[in-house]
């Protein structure tokens, strides 16, 4: 990948990140990133949206949440959504939107960040535990509770 950067979700970026493709299987564990947009915008303190840019190509978003009063730990500082479009899937990208996201909650005096998954084969469990992830519990629907110090 070239020089990774990021860039707010805006009406500029939205058609292109809205056309992320998938790999076969992956579908039923992302949401379209058309939900992450409209709740930025209903939700502009905690919501935090991004596109992460290779050039000009958009070829991810990550959505973040911080609400350091959220009445659930794991939705204080967190990983909403992310979605890599599948030809430039490992090659740093994720990885990068992760460590971006990381970063800016540390910037906001979070000392982690947690992420929600649901577990499956094609799901993202194993590339949040290369990142550093700890599974840390359960969701009353069993999707697991990772958790990265930042």
């Amino acid at each position: 990948m070239g020089d990774l950067r990021l860039e707010e979700l805006s009406a500029r970026t939205i058609v292109a990140a809205n056309g992320l493709t998938l790999r076969p299987g992956q579908e039923q564990f992302v949401t379209p990133v058309s939900y992450s947009a409209a709740d930025a915008y209903l939700n502009p303190t905690t919501t935090w949206a991004r596109v992460v840019l290779d050039g000009d190509e958009v070829v991810g978003f990550i959505r973040g949440n911080f609400d350091p009063d959220h009445e659930r730990p794991e939705f204080r500082s967190c990983i909403w959504r992310i979605n890599v479009d599948a030809t430039k899937q490992g090659r740093g990208v994720g990885r990068f939107a992760v460590r971006e996201l990381a970063q800016e909650a540390r910037s906001r005096g979070f000392e982690t960040v947690s992420v929600i998954w649901e577990t499956g084969e094609e799901g993202p469990g194993e590339f949040f535990r290369r990142l550093g992830f700890e599974e840390v519990g359960e969701t009353e629907y069993g999707e697991k509770i990772g958790s990265l110090p930042v």
